[in-house]
């Protein structure tokens, strides 16, 4: 299991950091200068993890609870396509942040089903 390493300067937590001329992993101080080889626990195999939340396939409502009584989202009287009863909350979201603009998303008051605006026609 992987451990905190810390600074042998000034205590300050370090941080993974890669030499791109060496070609090495280093961890490194944001602090003071002090750097030091990431060098794994014997038996462990180096690994290096990335997590990339920006890839999303396409624009999804992120998961949101009780919108229907949250007095600072506006209302609409725009017809819910899952129940057909009239009344919903609205508001605006960015799946991909670099590549899309804000889609705007209505949560039915009645169902809680969740929707794209109707009138705006998507490629």
């Amino acid at each position: 299991m992987p451990s905190l390493k810390f600074c042998g300067e000034c205590n300050n937590l370090l941080y993974p950091k890669s030499d791109n001329n060496s070609k090495i992993l280093l961890y490194q101080c944001r602090n003071c200068p002090y750097a030091e080889n990431a060098i794994p626990d014997p038996g462990m195999a180096p690994c290096v993890y990335k997590n990339d939340l920006l890839t999303v396939a396409r624009e999804q409502p992120g998961e949101t609870k009780d919108l229907d009584t949250d007095p600072t989202l506006q209302r609409s009287n725009i017809q819910c396509p899952n129940c057909f009863q009239n009344g919903a909350v609205f508001y605006q979201d960015q799946a991909r942040r670099i590549t899309t603009n804000m889609t705007l998303f209505f949560s039915c008051v009645h169902c809680k089903h969740v929707f794209r605006d109707p009138s705006i026609q998507r490629h």
